[in-house]
């Protein structure tokens, strides 16, 4: 392996793990957001509605 290999890898990884984080962070934020716009987790439903 050579330096070259060695530098394209390295270059790969933190690519891939760059575009992991904002894939991430990007669905995360799509998942927080009701319907009418409010931000919210996405997991409350609608007898969470009362406790507000």
């Amino acid at each position: 392996m050579t330096e070259r290999d060695l530098f394209f890898i390295v270059m790969i990884a933190i690519s891939a793990s760059a575009l992991t984080v904002f894939i991430v962070q990007f669905v995360r934020s799509r998942r927080r957001r009701d319907d009418d716009g409010r931000s919210g987790n996405w997991w409350e439903g609608p007898w969470d509605e009362d406790k507000r």
